[in-house]
Formats: C-alpha cells, structure tokens, sequence
C-alpha cells in the first residue's frame, strides 16, 4: 500500500530539520541585487510551440494526499466536521511531489501507480521534482539530493514516466532562490544539473518546466537570465507563484512579461492559495484562502497552459504564525483556508 506523499516525507522531515515536504517555500525576496537586476535579458526569439503538455484536460486527483490521510484520520476518529475540511482540499487535483524521501524501487512504485491511476481516471499526472543539491539553501525545506545522486534520480523518473504524457516541474525555488547570498556557489552546482534535467525528461517526452518565481520576487529580466541559463531552451516552459500567494491576475501578467524574453515560452501558474493575493508573509499567512479549482488552459489562444494547484492547501510552510514544522498537515491552517471560501 502506497503511503501518502507527505507521511512519507515527514520521516525524512525529522532527519534534516523539517526539510522534508514543505512543497516549496517560494518566499519573495529583497529588490534584486545589482549583479542580477543588470544581468542582460535573453533575446525574445519566438519559438515554434511544442506539442501539447496536457494530453488530458482532465488533472490528475491522487487518493493519497495529506488531505486525503486526514480525512480518513478524522472520520475514524468521529470528527465529522474536521473530515469534511479536509474531504474539500482533498476531492480537488494537486501536483504529486518528489523527493529524496523518494529513491530506487520505492520511486519506481510511486510512479508506476500514479501512472496507472492517472491512465484509469484518463487524467494528467502533474509532478514536482524537488531534490536539488542544497535545496532551499538551508530554509525550512533543506535538504536534496548530492550533486552526483541528481542526474540518475531523473532518470529514473525519466525512464519511468516516459510515454506516460506526464507533466514535470522542475525544482521550484531553484533558480529564483540563486539571487540570495545564502545560497553561496549553489549556481556553479545547481544550472547545470537543471540544463541536463531538462534534456533528459525532454527526451523522454515528458513536458517540462523550470522554476519562473513569482511577480513579488525578482524583475522578468533577472529571472529570464537564470531561466536561460538553467536551459528553458529545451523545456516546455516554466512555472509561477508556487506556494505563494499573488492573484492569478498579477501572475499572468508577470510571466506574460517573462515569457516575452525568453521566446515566448508557455508556463503555468500555482492557484492553490492565493484566493485572498497577498496579505504580507510567505509562511502560514493569517488570512489566505483556497484558489480557484485547477484547470488545463493549453490550447485556449495564450502561453498559459494551466492554473494548478501544486502546493498542498492544509500543510504547514514551517514553524511560523502558529504552523507545525513544515511539510505537515496543519488542520487549523486548512480550516482557515477552506473557511475563507475560493478566490
């Protein structure tokens, strides 16, 4: 029996200080330092489009979230109520995270039965990879992979998930996080690492995007030259506003303006809490409520393929404004989320 994602990813949580699963903590940062905000945007050459990312408008609903588990949890415990929170996060689609907690065989399986579970609901699976040497550079979500473990977990992943028409986001934080000093020589590392990524889950024809930040972190032109250089040349495109909180409005027009420096790629966007936009911290804010339901976009006219929900409503973003250690399931926080009513 498949264990559920975050279950899995709280023993791993306990090894490298609540790393585990905080389902990237994509925080916004400080204006731009100079070095990035000076770094030349890359030539806007329009790209003829790649096929289709989403073989299925219809996503993916994986049985065996947090969500799903606390809700199992409250209705054997008589709590209909708290079951019934939960039940509404977990009756709705959500991104399906991979990690170091992940590895060998026990990757293989996970895959596997999410493959044929999607293939039975005629769905699209989406996928973080979320493993990359020095994740979140010592944050709440430390933790990753060694740099010469990285390369063969993809292709694991890649050999796996080929000609499932899955979906990959590649490492969210991982590039817009390289403009914090915190993070040292982690580019020397982590670009290329995320250049060969992408060529080999390309390959496998697994559409792939690559970590776009959000509209509160750095200019389109500073996160178009670590989009470049982490090679969005050969992805499907890149995503936005993961575990964040801006309004899909704000979003859109942001990577509308960083799609336009880097050949008018596609890219999607994380809607999963940003009901209420931004009330003024990343990390458990007081006031944030559930987004709209997650929907398939691609083939509508524009380059936003789909508004996902890839972090998980309900789990904690770490130790702060009242939440456990990250990558725990917070029933107060999912309360308050659900309470509040859709953006």
């Amino acid at each position: 029996m498949r264990k559920p994602v975050l279950v899995v990813a709280l023993v791993v949580a306990a090894l490298i200080i609540a790393g585990g699963l905080t389902l990237g903590l994509t925080r916004p940062a400080a204006a731009p330092t100079a070095a990035t905000a000076s770094a030349p945007a890359p030539t806007a050459t329009p790209t003829p489009d790649a096929p289709r990312a989403f073989a299925s408008t219809r996503l993916y609903l994986d049985p065996n979230t947090e969500a799903a588990a606390a809700r199992t949890r409250m209705d054997q415990q008589g709590d209909t109520a708290s079951a019934l929170i939960a039940g509404r996060i977990a009756d709705i689609p959500t991104a399906v995270w991979l990690g170091e907690w992940f590895q060998g065989d026990r990757l293989v399986t996970e895959l596997r039965n999410d493959v044929a579970d999607a293939r039975a609901q005629q769905a699209t699976p989406v996928f973080v990879a979320y493993a990359i040497p020095n994740r979140d550079c010592g944050g709440y979500s430390k933790g990753g992979l060694a740099p010469d473990q990285y390369l063969p977990w993809i292709r694991t992943i890649a050999a796996t998930l080929a000609d499932s028409h899955a979906v990959v986001l590649l490492e969210p934080d991982s590039l817009a996080m390289l403009a914090d000093p915190k993070c040292g020589d982690s580019a020397s590392v982590r670009l290329p690492l995320l250049k060969a990524s992408v060529g080999i889950l390309e390959a496998a024809g697994i559409a792939t995007y690559l970590d776009g930040g959000n509209a509160r972190w750095l200019s389109p032109s500073a996160q178009a030259a670590w989009l470049e250089k982490g090679g969005v040349a050969g992805a499907h495109g890149f995503f936005t506003n993961v575990s964040n909180f801006d309004t899909t409005q704000r979003e859109r027009d942001y990577a509308g303006k960083l799609s336009s420096k880097i050949g008018w790629k596609h890219y999607v966007i994380d809607v999963s809490r940003n009901g209420n936009g931004w009330t003024g911290t990343w990390c458990n804010p007081p006031g944030a409520k559930l987004g709209q339901d997650p929907k398939v976009t691609e083939g509508d006219g524009g380059k936003l393929d789909a508004l996902l929900w890839v972090k998980h409503p309900g789990v904690s973003d770490g130790s702060c404004n009242g939440g456990p250690a990250a990558g725990v399931w917070w029933q107060e926080g999912a309360e308050a989320l659900v309470r509040g009513g859709k953006g």
